[in-house]
């Protein structure tokens, strides 16, 4: 049982975007893949974790942007938990080539009882024998993002498809990253800030729903927001420079 899991990966033309190299929305479903790959050997996958009445929930993502790997190159992808806190958990993720750093990220978990929809304690949710990171590889901290919106700038709405929809029976996380990102034109979407780029997820949204997509510059980027006609917050995505 590792507590690592590392997997080659080669940047295939159906995760690339019009500049050739892996989108920002499939990066962060890279890595939400090798979670699931991760979680699957460590005994806590879906069905394990439904079995005892139990699901993972994403909180948020973090993802630092050095280099996006341009088309056919091959890049090494890994992941390990941390140790856990009471009720979340940090897992983190590394994107590199040869002994390059391509990107880094972390995800907070959560785990909710299904019956209750209570979150649960993360005391004895991975195998005891597991040896456990803790410390952080990525340590930056996650963002405070401001949920008022008021006067932003209206980018457009989307309405959350059946294709939108995963297991949860609810919006996937990387289809509300593509929802949002694909309200920019090619021109804004080519001048996005990519150093840092973070997803808070506040509520889920289902299949028919309409989501209201804004944005507003800060100094060091920009903040997106997804929210649903009656002003709930679905979704924060913030982009830093």
């Amino acid at each position: 049982m590792e507590a690592q899991l590392t997997r080659e990966i080669t940047v295939l033309p159906s995760v690339c975007d019009r500049e050739m190299k892996l989108s920002v929305p499939d990066l962060f479903a890279w890595f939400m893949d090798i979670a699931t790959l991760h979680a699957e050997a460590l005994g806590v996958g879906a069905d394990a974790m439904f079995a005892r009445g139990l699901f993972w929930l994403t909180v948020k993502t973090k993802v630092r942007i050095l280099r996006r790997p341009r088309m056919l190159e091959t890049v090494s992808c890994s992941t390990r938990p941390l140790v856990p806190e009471r009720v979340k958990a940090i897992r983190e993720y590394r994107l590199e080539k040869e002994g390059e750093l391509l990107a880094q990220g972390k995800t907070e978990w959560a785990v909710i009882d299904t019956g209750s929809g209570r979150l649960c304690p993360m005391a004895g949710i991975f195998p005891a024998e597991l040896e456990l990171a803790a410390e952080a590889a990525y340590p930056a901290p996650f963002a405070r993002i401001k949920p008022d919106f008021s006067g932003a700038e209206t980018l457009g709405s989307y309405t959350v498809r059946s294709t939108d929809i995963d297991l949860g029976g609810h919006m996937n996380n990387v289809a509300y990253l593509r929802a949002l990102l694909g309200t920019l034109s090619g021109e804004e979407l080519a001048r996005l800030p990519q150093g840092e780029v973070e997803i808070v997820f506040r509520s889920p949204c289902f299949e028919g729903e309409r989501l209201i997509v804004l944005r507003r510059e800060t100094e060091t980027g920009w903040e997106l927001a997804a929210l649903k006609t009656d002003g709930t917050p679905a979704v924060f995505v913030k982009a830093d420079r």
